[in-house]
């Protein structure tokens, strides 16, 4: 990773675009890989692909309740002219079939249940009729393969059933667990240390006097990391002082992946994240000051080649700075090579209900409540206040992004709503 040839100036922000800061943050390579237990595979990156050892299903097997045919021995077949066959055998799910089918017969087969030889499609029980003892009318045609599991649909032996780079939900978990596959290596979860900063900031449990705050950033950025995956590891209030401030920087980097710091960031005498930054060994700040609103004196930084983020003290700010940047650097450093694509968050379509206006030059992320309205897409109402306050969180569902170049949105315009 390259640094900047020359350093940033103390005292001003150096503005650059959330685009261009998304940039900084992709050159963080993905960490390495662990060896984990299958029960622990939700929601993380696969680092190695798995090789399939057997197809899978193993052998052609019945989607349905019914019985197997040949599909040329019904072909034609409907309600008003159905055919017979006689049924040679009634086949149990944990059983290899011994009987192979002749023309004109079909077996009874239950979901799940191995075909025999001599058939390629299953007609489902709901479209047949027993005629007496042995025959069964069949009052529907099917295609070869239709209402089969076919071997090696799921995966083929010898071929990557998954690959590297693959989110683990709970149905690549699925095939997984097909396949035989307890073990598997999957990047990392990205241990993130996390620090509030400020002689005014006391701990929860404290009554704080006039002038203080309780350290809510804590436990709001805590909760997002554990949600994007990370470990999240709590470094305490450090006090405004230099010493301080690069003492537990510097232990926080050695024992982490990652570097949440909140408050400091701003210009004052007081904010010292800067300057704790730089002195650490193996630094450098990369950007201080996105276009972004709420969000624009965040920090980007880096020590012994791991993120340090310096992210505003008002806890809004500091929400939504973490939704647009650190949850996608976090999924990033776990191998998700989507993170940062806007693909990924969950979006609602809405009428804006309001005009909104906005600063040319700066994403602004707008606060949205959602109103649901009976055949029509929902409302849109934005939610204005002060980024120091949580109440503009509380009351909306979710975010939208006004363009840095744009002056604002039109009331009736649709939007996007990012869920969050």
């Amino acid at each position: 990773m390259s640094t900047p040839t020359h350093p940033l100036p103390h005292g001003f922000f150096t503005i650059i675009s959330r685009a261009r800061f998304e940039e900084l943050l992709r050159e963080f390579p993905a960490l390495d890989a662990d060896q984990c237990d299958l029960s622990e595979a939700d929601g993380r990156i696969l680092a190695q692909d798995l090789i399939a050892g057997h197809d899978w299903p193993l052998l052609d097997r019945s989607c349905m309740d019914g019985f197997a045919v040949s599909a040329r021995d019904v072909f034609g077949a409907s309600e008003s002219n159905p055919a017979y066959l006689e049924c040679a055998a009634t086949l149990t799910i944990d059983a290899m079939p011994q009987t192979a089918l002749d023309p004109g017969q079909c077996a009874r087969i239950p979901t799940g249940g191995l075909l025999p030889r001599g058939a390629d499609a299953v007609v489902m029980v709901e479209h047949t009729g027993e005629m007496d003892g042995t025959t069964i009318e069949m009052r529907k045609s099917v295609a070869p393969g239709e209402n089969v599991m076919q071997r090696g649909e799921d995966a083929s032996q010898g071929q990557p059933a998954l690959t590297a780079g693959t989110v683990m939900r709970p149905q690549e978990i699925g095939l997984a667990a097909a396949l035989g596959f307890q073990e598997m290596a999957l990047v990392r979860r990205p241990r993130v240390a996390i620090l509030s900063t400020g002689d005014e900031v006391v701990g929860v449990r404290q009554t704080p006097r006039p002038g203080q705050v309780r350290d809510v950033n804590s436990h709001t950025l805590a909760a997002l990391t554990a949600r994007a995956g990370g470990l999240p590891r709590h470094y305490g209030v450090i006090p405004d002082d230099l010493e301080s401030l690069t003492q537990a920087l510097n232990r926080a980097v050695t024992d982490n992946d990652a570097v949440l710091l909140s408050g400091g960031s701003s210009i004052g005498v007081r904010d010292l994240s800067v300057q704790a930054i730089e002195a650490l060994d193996d630094a450098a700040v990369l950007a201080h000051g996105v276009a972004l609103s709420p969000g624009k004196p965040t920090i980007l930084g880096r020590a012994s080649g791991r993120p340090i983020l310096g992210l505003p003290g008002q806890v809004t700010s500091s929400l939504v700075v973490m939704h647009v940047l650190v949850l996608p650097l976090l999924r990033h450093l776990q191998g998700d090579g989507a993170a940062f694509y806007p693909s990924r968050r969950p979006m609602v379509r809405a009428e804006l209900a309001r005009n909104v206006a906005s600063r040319p030059g700066r994403e602004d992320y707008v606060r949205i409540r959602l109103e649901p309205r009976q055949d029509a897409l929902p409302l849109a109402h934005p939610v204005l206040g002060k980024s120091g306050l949580l109440r503009t969180m509380l009351q909306a569902h979710g975010l939208t992004a006004i363009p840095a170049d744009s002056e604002g949105l039109d009331q009736g315009r649709m939007i996007d709503v990012w869920i969050v």
